[in-house]
């Protein structure tokens, strides 16, 4: 690792490797977050839910780059619920092409960089439960404790396993002033990170890549992409989530878009840890 660290501060962790401490939140609404997106991948004919993602453009999703740095064949479930229940809504779309910002560096978690983005293979549907998410203007800063929740399938109890049905968790955002502080993350977070929760009610359910949907103006914006947790726990009081802002990254999603400023790279690096958690298994989708 490259960070400095006093021994009694804990170092950051991605939230996929958090499988004993991701807790809280409660069952959301089929569909009432249309731009969430699962993210698989392929491993001996079965597919393995690693990460999550947000759905920006009708072919392009939003997730964070450490869940995609290894060379893998990869899928997205738009308009997903229930992992294991087949509503006939989901679309099943394949990954052509994995875009990493080249400023990340998966030695170091702390100096972020934590984006990416995926081109489909072809465009999403969009209807009533597959839409895509509102980003916020660039360089937006929400204030502290403005209403926020994190959603995905991620674990729920500690040693527990993932949900099957989509879940949120309330999280309200820590300003950076206070997240930085002595006592909190410190030096590890950066200004170009939004930290969420902190406390011992804060929910932390959500998988890597995820979104942070933030209430604006009364519309939700996706202003954060989960990133990592502390290695105490998830919802350690004083160590919110932390999630790489998007706001931060406006102009490099739009270049992205136009080829510019990108490259994709490919680096071994484990996603699911514990396999018999993450499978999602396709025979259970059937009908």
């Amino acid at each position: 690792s490259s960070f400095t660290l006093l021994k009694s501060v804990p170092q950051p962790r991605y939230l996929e490797e958090m499988s004993q401490r991701v807790i809280g939140g409660e069952v959301a609404s089929p569909n009432s977050w249309p731009w969430q997106v699962s993210l698989q991948f392929v491993s001996d004919g079965s597919y393995y839910l690693t990460c999550g993602g947000t759905l920006i453009r009708a072919n392009w999703v939003l997730t964070a780059a450490h869940c995609v740095d290894t060379s893998r064949t990869w899928r997205v479930l738009l308009g997903e619920h229930d992992l294991f229940s087949n509503s006939g809504r989901e679309q099943e779309l394949d990954v052509s092409q994995v875009f990493i910002h080249s400023n990340w560096n998966s030695d170091s978690l702390d100096s972020g960089y934590d984006i990416a983005l995926l081109k489909l293979s072809s465009s999403a549907t969009l209807n009533s439960y597959v839409q895509l998410g509102s980003l916020p203007p660039s360089g937006q800063i929400l204030p502290n404790n403005n209403l926020c929740y994190i959603t995905g399938w991620g674990l729920t109890s500690t040693g527990g396993s993932i949900s099957a049905q989509l879940k949120q968790a309330y999280l309200p955002l820590v300003d950076y002033k206070t997240c930085s502080s002595s006592g909190w993350w410190g030096s590890t977070v950066k200004n170009t990170m939004v930290c969420g929760g902190g406390g011992a009610e804060s929910g932390c359910n959500g998988d890597s890549g995820g979104p942070l949907n933030c209430l604006y103006n009364g519309k939700y914006y996706v202003h954060g992409i989960a990133s990592f947790v502390s290695s105490w726990g998830c919802n350690y009081p004083q160590k919110p989530t932390v999630f790489t802002r998007v706001s931060a990254y406006i102009d490099w999603i739009n270049s992205n878009e136009r080829s510019r400023n990108i490259h994709s790279i490919q680096k071994s690096v484990v996603h699911c840890r514990h396999a018999e958690v993450c499978s999602v298994d396709e025979s259970r989708r059937s009908g």
